[in-house]
């Protein structure tokens, strides 16, 4: 490829030597990807006992695979609300993959955002409040429920005090947090940064908040099949939860402490659509200008694309958006929607994505798309390619982009580019 602004001897160069991840397909970035190389999914029927008690529409989710409290103490399983629980979990993860970087605190930051927030405190503290009263409302409630608490979790844990950053854009928000903590590397303000994204919003207020705007897949019979990104009968996603971090690094200190190299960070690209909340703007003007500028500070050529992990959330309009924006823009790329898999997590979405395109990058190997359906004929049109149901090995693939999309008109690009841990076999690098 040619050389661009974040070519590995370049003084912008930032790398990525640590991945972390809890989804609905598994408790760590391994057994989330062994679950992805197999086809699975992780939605299912609820089995709370609230989605019969309000009597929901949409009787369908993708809860964590794992019990993530069992790897918590007992003080952060009181304190902590489960979207920052599953934040320091994927960090702890990442941060023992990058061989628990020796940086100076002053040089350390972390840029790490949810979409929606610490719902279930928020609405678990007002619940409190109105059965039993203001004395029964616990005075850790506040840190709890605030929505830089998960990235507040991770820093204070880290001792990241270069700068503890939240930059929340609903469902682009780990993508942005992944750019913002790019940018701090190549401002010199950080040499380390932890950074993604992670949510856990399965409470019934949003289920029933989602399912009125009909954002939401009513195929509650059909759990397995109900998230079909580019399918033509795409009725809305499925909510999930999750956090994905990655451990981005200046190269020059990557470099002197000898550590193994996963990735290259090339290139970040953010825009806004400012026309409506919900809405994607129709032309995708703003979501190809974001991908655009993200190829053009990789100083690389739509050509030299390969892969490309798509926001595509199952939405009759947002998949056919970016279907075009794609065709557009990186013709050659073959396009996987993992949330066909995992569900959409949302602000953990571009956080758990962003580890899923390095895979892919790293072992060679491109995502499922699950098509119970098979393609919108009006999709297929475009020339999009997309990867089948029981994915696709890649070869040769140097750089491979994630795409992220969030209510409000964020759109956020990153691309990637292969680093010296690629195997082009099945291996997970190892911790």
């Amino acid at each position: 490829m040619p050389p661009g602004p974040s070519r590995p001897d370049g003084p912008g160069e930032v790398v990525v030597t640590g991945l972390g991840a809890v989804s609905s397909l598994g408790g760590d970035v391994p057994s989330t990807w062994r679950a992805l190389r197999a086809s699975c999914c992780g939605v299912r029927i609820l089995e709370d006992e609230w989605v019969d008690e309000f009597r929901l529409p949409v009787r369908i989710g993708a809860p964590l695979a794992t019990d993530v409290t069992a790897l918590l103490t007992v003080k952060e399983r009181r304190r902590l609300d489960r979207a920052s629980q599953c934040a320091l979990l994927a960090a702890r993860e990442a941060w023992v993959q990058a061989r628990s970087p020796r940086v100076e605190a002053e040089r350390l930051a972390v840029s790490l955002a949810p979409g929606m927030g610490p719902v279930l405190s928020v609405m678990g503290t007002w619940d409190t409040l109105r059965s039993r009263g203001p004395r029964r409302v616990a005075p850790t409630a506040v840190p709890a429920l605030m929505p830089n608490a998960p990235a507040a979790t991770v820093g204070i844990e880290l001792g990241a005090a270069a700068g503890i950053h939240s930059p929340v854009s609903a469902c682009a928000s780990g993508a942005e947090a992944i750019a913002y903590g790019a940018d701090l590397i190549r401002l010199g303000r950080a040499d380390v940064v932890v950074a993604g994204g992670t949510d856990a919003a399965l409470h019934p207020m949003t289920v029933a908040a989602f399912a009125a705007m009909r954002a939401l897949s009513t195929r509650n019979e059909e759990p397995l099949t109900a998230s079909r990104p580019f399918a033509p009968d795409r009725d809305g996603f499925v909510l999930s939860e999750g956090a994905g971090v990655l451990v981005l690094e200046s190269g020059e200190h990557a470099r002197g402490r000898g550590a193994h190299v996963l990735a290259i960070m090339s290139g970040t690209g953010v825009t806004a659509d400012a026309f409506d909340v919900a809405r994607p703007e129709p032309s995708g003007t703003q979501q190809e200008r974001a991908l655009r500028r993200a190829l053009e500070d990789a100083g690389l050529g739509p050509d030299q694309v390969g892969h490309v992990n798509a926001h595509a959330t199952s939405t009759p309009a947002g998949d056919a958006v970016e279907a075009g924006v794609l065709s557009r823009t990186v013709p050659q790329a073959a396009v996987s929607a993992t949330k066909s898999a995992t569900g959409h997590p949302l602000g953990g979405a571009g956080g758990l994505e962003a580890v899923l395109t390095i895979m892919a990058l790293i072992t060679q190997w491109a995502p499922p798309t699950l098509l119970p359906a098979g393609m919108d004929p009006q999709i297929a049109t475009t020339g999009l390619d997309v990867v089948g149901p029981g994915g696709r090995p890649l070869r040769g693939v140097d750089a491979a982009v994630s795409t992220s999309f969030g209510f409000g008109g964020h759109n956020v690009a990153l691309v990637f580019s292969r680093g010296p841990a690629a195997t082009g076999g099945d291996r997970t690098p190892p911790p």
